[in-house]
């Protein structure tokens, strides 16, 4: 099978190593994390310039649909970076949610503001019981259409205007069925937001809804579920950027640091240990094409699941092995080996822990 990239998404890859090159350095990075909305507003904008805030969307949002190829392409060369612009959760995950769930009328208020990164958006699913859970949704609806509930965990909520948020209509607050999604604006009334940041520094927003006013989006547990199926090969395809990133430094730092005389590449034993993390990055890699050529199929979302229960761990511990091998200084703010550890931990764990992956995998394979 022919894995090379067609004219198209060598040019996407190109523009997103060129977006890293020209304004990421390990101290600009910091200064864009430390923001109030745990990115640069600069950079976004830049992002929209060059069009790739816009171009997961479809066509008659102004976007490029890219397919999962193009996705993987553009989220592995921005992982390489460290990018902390948040266009997994509020484009990958939220626009796109809105863009296939929401009323025509509806999308014609927001869509193009989406598209051109002026308006951004949160997908509030995630609730405090759940544990892992997706079909966990206490939040309800009156017989006003107001809201009534609360949501744990919003990466990339801060400074929104507006959060898509999963409420349960009817049944159990564990069944599939009887959730749909509502668009809440970010000033509405009996809305508390609290930011908090997360452990790779990004921010996130914890909800609570107390008889907030909300427009009924429609869709279902199902289309959120479709829809972070594309999100998913993202973030992974991140993940394996960063630890390309972090095998590569560390590489050229054992062929450079000297101990008793030799440098420390020379040791046998650090020998094999990093060429048990190549082999990791190389069945990440496969595990990501696998998913990449499934889309389409019945397989994808088997393959996805796999590909996440796989990489979540092996990226941990991947971070691990290239702290042990910077010793000390492995940990701190000072060096980029810290930054995307905790980067690949919270990949790892959001938007469910490698467990729940892999009983996913095991429930559809």
């Amino acid at each position: 099978m022919n894995f090379d990239l067609n004219e198209d998404e060598e040019m996407l890859k190109a523009l997103a190593e060129r977006f890293v090159a020209n304004n990421y350095d390990f101290d600009s990075r910091r200064g864009y994390l430390g923001g109030s909305n745990g990115f640069s507003p600069d950079m976004w904008a830049m992002l929209s310039e060059l069009g790739l805030i816009a171009a997961p969307l479809a066509e008659q949002s102004g976007g490029m649909a890219l397919d999962a190829t193009a996705i993987a392409t553009v989220f592995e060369a921005l992982g390489k970076g460290l990018v902390v612009e948040p266009l997994i959760e509020n484009v990958m995950s939220a626009a796109r949610l809105f863009e296939r769930v929401a009323p025509e009328e509806i999308k014609a208020v927001w869509m193009k503001a989406l598209a051109t990164g002026s308006r951004r958006m949160a997908l509030a699913h995630a609730e405090h019981a759940a544990r892992g859970g997706r079909t966990y949704v206490e939040t309800r609806v009156d017989a006003t259409g107001a809201l009534t509930g609360a949501k744990s965990c919003v990466p990339a909520g801060a400074g929104v205007d507006g959060y898509i948020v999963s409420v349960r209509e009817s049944g159990a607050v564990t069944s599939a069925d009887g959730v749909a999604m509502y668009l809440v604006s970010a000033d509405a009334p009996g809305l508390s937001v609290n930011p908090w940041r997360m452990v790779d520094g990004a921010v996130a927003v914890s909800l609570t809804l107390a008889a907030v006013p909300a427009i009924r989006l429609g869709g279902s547990l199902a289309d959120l579920e479709e829809n972070d199926l594309l999100a998913s090969i993202a973030r992974s395809a991140e993940a394996v950027g960063i630890m390309q990133h972090l095998f590569d430094a560390t590489l050229d730092y054992l062929r450079t640091r000297e101990q008793f005389g030799v440098p420390l590449g020379s040791f046998q034993a650090i020998q094999h240990r990093m060429a048990a993390q190549y082999a990791v990055i190389e069945q990440a890699r496969a595990l990501l094409n696998l998913a990449i050529v499934s889309a389409g199929s019945d397989r994808f979302a088997s393959a996805v699941y796999g590909l996440r229960a796989f990489i979540a761990p092996a990226a941990v511990e991947l971070g691990h092995e290239m702290i042990q091998f910077h010793g000390g200084m492995g940990v701190t703010d000072e060096l980029f080996i810290g930054h995307g550890h905790k980067r690949l931990l919270a990949i790892s764990r959001w938007p469910d822990d490698p467990e729940v992956a892999l009983d996913r995998f095991a429930a559809v394979g």
